[in-house]
């Protein structure tokens, strides 16, 4: 019997459906983020006393400095995810960009974005 060079069609609608899932979830969250930099949510130290504006001001802005970093991370993420669901548009999804070999579903499953078997990933360590 010859190696599977691709996933079927069947098995490229699962993980389609689960990297859809993940990219629906993954947006809510950068949109939340996306919130929490802009304080759209009104929640600010404007009617505070002058005492803890200062104290608030600087919790405010290493809030908004975390948020940012985890809103490029997630923006990340998420074009990571809509690059998967080309891939598999164009039924290249699973193969190791290294090997040419399937990446296995235990690790799509687990990081559906991913380009490389673990022992590609491995080998770049």
């Amino acid at each position: 019997m010859t190696e599977k060079k691709r996933y079927t069609d069947e098995e490229l609608l699962e993980f389609k459906e689960l990297i859809s899932q993940k990219l629906v979830k993954a947006k809510k969250d950068y949109e939340t983020l996306k919130a929490v930099i802009s304080n759209s949510s009104g929640n600010d130290i404007e009617d505070t006393s002058p005492t803890f504006k200062v104290l608030e001001e600087g919790a405010s802005v290493l809030s908004k400095e975390e948020a940012g970093r985890l809103a490029q991370r997630q923006a990340k993420f998420i074009s990571h995810l809509e690059a998967a669901l080309i891939r598999i548009e164009n039924k290249n999804y699973g193969i190791c960009r290294e090997t040419g070999n399937l990446i296995s579903k235990e690790r799509l499953r687990a990081v559906p974005h991913a380009t490389l078997s673990i022992a590609a990933k491995n080998k770049q360590v």
